[in-house]
């Protein structure tokens, strides 16, 4: 179900314990941009109000308030990475999930006349509502290429490509430029870091 969906298919405060609002920490937002993640998982909420499975939650960002994902409460897992950006991190107890249903996080909506009181509050259906709208119909995908390409020595291919995801996994997408171009249009082709437009031709920074 998407968050139109929730609007329009008859779905009343009767099948859903109410609406959440989710602030998240600069740096987790910056993490939740940088790799893709079908769900958010947040802990270290002890003391605060607990929603339901199937609640729909708003995902924002603070200084200015702004809102980056829609999404519904999923069961709690058993454990969860402590850094969304590390897989290989320690894990720990799964406090609250939520499972995403629609992401802003490259193009924030400004957000008016909400008033948070902490990491969760809890909200009306109506005023969740406005919120979803603020983001309008979704855009229509299309498809990309996306290549990293890393100048490796080895003394055999498969050693390369060990060396290669050795480097991918190390230096991530904080380091490494991607590129990334409409399908059939290479010559479109920009290098992103830090999930934002970089420019790697020295000569034009000159």
């Amino acid at each position: 179900m998407t968050d139109t969906e929730l609007r329009t298919s008859g779905t009343t405060e009767s099948t859903v314990s109410g609406a959440w609002a989710v602030l998240l920490p600069a740096e987790r937002y910056e993490a939740e941009r940088l790799v893709h993640h079908d769900t958010l998982e947040l802990t270290g909420l002890d003391g605060v109000a607990r929603p339901r499975p199937g609640d729909p939650v708003a995902v924002l960002v603070d200084e200015p308030l702004r809102l980056v994902a829609l999404g519904r409460v999923a069961l709690a897992t058993a454990e969860t990475r402590e850094d969304p950006d590390d897989p290989q991190s320690e894990a720990g107890p799964g406090e609250l999930v939520v499972s995403y249903t629609r992401r802003v996080l490259d193009e924030p909506v400004p957000v008016h006349d909400v008033a948070l009181d902490g990491p969760v509050t809890g909200l009306d259906l109506a005023a969740w509502g406005q919120l979803a709208a603020l983001l309008g119909p979704p855009p229509a995908r299309r498809s990309w290429l996306v290549s990293l390409d890393l100048p490796i020595e080895a003394a055999s291919p498969a050693e390369a490509v060990r060396l290669f995801w050795s480097y991918v996994q190390e230096l991530g997408p904080r380091e490494l430029p991607a590129f990334v171009s409409p399908s059939g249009d290479e010559l479109a082709m920009q290098a992103y870091v830090l999930g934002v437009a970089a420019n790697q031709d020295p000569e034009e920074d000159d």
